[in-house]
This record gives structure tokens, sequence and C-alpha cells, in this order.
């Protein structure tokens, strides 16, 4: 990704605008195998065909640069995965769930290092990566027909979409990581047991303040009925049945 030349072999000279997107580009196609921290400005710069110098001249600090090559990254995972609309929503859901697991095992070293930037603390991933997943649990929720509770942190339904795409990842991320021969099942069985999980996230009976069970009806805990245990027979009704 060197910069482009002329016909003549002399270097053209990129817009501001160019340049960065360039850095950002050469800094995304590093990044499929080093994470985000390991990322070394010096071989960024060598591989633009500029100096170290220059390169802060369009971005001022090394942090700058990993905030733009990882935005960059969150934002192309949100346009790989975003599903055609002419579908039903359960497809469309589906095409993106294909499509996210398609994403991880292609690009599984660069996904690992953001998903662990992320844990570790590093706070410009930690912002990026929190955008990201909020964009997708929004996708999810209005594919759900249920896109109002988006913007609510603390709505039951947002908290299940957010936690069941934590499962999806780490599941797409296990399977990945196994031989292709030796993967227990396909990319769409993994798809199906993902869809299966979220419905059954969806059905779960969180408890309630007194202790019963509940379920969720319209973002509003409801309590459920909780069957009794048939009572064991009278010892006179034993006898009965054994003669």
């Amino acid at each position: 990704m060197a910069a482009p030349s002329t016909s003549g072999g002399k270097r053209q000279r990129l817009t501001a605008a160019d340049r960065r997107k360039q850095l950002v580009g050469i800094g995304l196609m590093m990044l499929r195998t080093q994470p985000i921290h390991e990322l070394s400005i010096d071989a960024v710069a060598a591989e633009a065909g500029i100096s170290r110098g220059l390169l802060f001249h369009y971005f001022p600090t090394k942090r700058d640069f990993y905030v733009a090559v990882m935005s960059a990254a969150g934002r192309r995972l949100l346009r790989v995965t975003e599903p055609d609309p002419s579908l039903a929503p359960p497809d469309q859901l589906r095409q993106m769930l294909l499509s996210f697991v398609a994403f991880v095992t292609r690009r599984r070293d660069s996904y690992i290092s953001f998903v662990r930037g992320a844990a570790g603390g590093d706070v410009y991933v930690v912002e990026v990566y929190a955008e990201t997943r909020a964009g997708l649990t929004t996708r999810v929720l209005t594919l759900l027909g249920e896109e109002p509770h988006a913007g609510n942190p603390a709505s039951p339904e947002r908290m299940t979409a957010h936690a069941w795409l934590a499962y999806v990842e780490d599941l797409a991320i296990e399977w990945s990581g196994l031989p292709e021969s030796e993967r227990p099942c396909s990319a769409e069985d993994l798809v199906n047991q993902s869809l299966a999980a979220l419905d059954a996230l969806r059905n779960l009976t969180p408890a309630t303040r007194s202790g019963q069970p509940a379920r969720w009806t319209r973002g509003r805990p409801v309590r459920s009925r909780v069957p009794r245990a048939t009572p064991p027979p009278r010892a006179d009704q034993a006898g009965e049945s054994a003669g």
C-alpha cells in the first residue's frame, strides 16, 4: 500500500484526507496479524513511503492513530454485517449472523486482538468496542421489532440482546479456531444454535422482588404461575392401587 505514483515514476501528492485514509488502511491491513497496541508507527510510515514525523502531521499522537484504525475496524464490521433490507426481519437477522461468523473466521486474529484490547481496559479500544457492540445491539432490537428499547440501557430487552451478542461472539471465536475438519457443525448450524439461544433468553423468567418467577412482557415483569407439585397419595389410596 505504498503511496500512489504517476506513470512517470514520481510519487503523487495526496490530499490530507487521502493520506489519512491511506495510513488507516495500512493500519487495518497490519491489524490482521497483530493487536492494535503492537502496531509499529515506523512500519506504517515506511509502508506509506513517508517519514514517522510526517505521519504525526496527520495524527497528532500514536493514540489518535490507533483510535482512527480501531474506529475504522468497527465501522467495517458494522458494514459487512449489514443485512439486505429487502429481506424479512428474521431472514435479515440470520444473514447478519452468517456474515458475522464469516467475518470472525476470516479475520480471527485481528478480531481477538480487538476483543482482548477492550477486555484489557485500553480506553481507546473500549470506547470503539462499546460503540460497535451498541450498533449491533440496536440492529438486533430493530429486527426483533423492539427498537424503542435500544436507547434504554436498563431495559430487559436491550440487556438481553447485548448479552446474547457476547455469546454469539465467543461461540464464533471458539468455532473458527478449530481446524475446519474438526468443527462440530457448519456455520449455518452455528447460526441456528445462536438463534435458538436468543429465543431461550427472551423467554427466561427472571426473579421478581418477592422471589417469585416472572416473565417480561412489553418491558415489564409479569408474575408467572408456578405449578404446584402433585401431593403423594394417602396410605389407603396407595393400598387400593396395590390391590
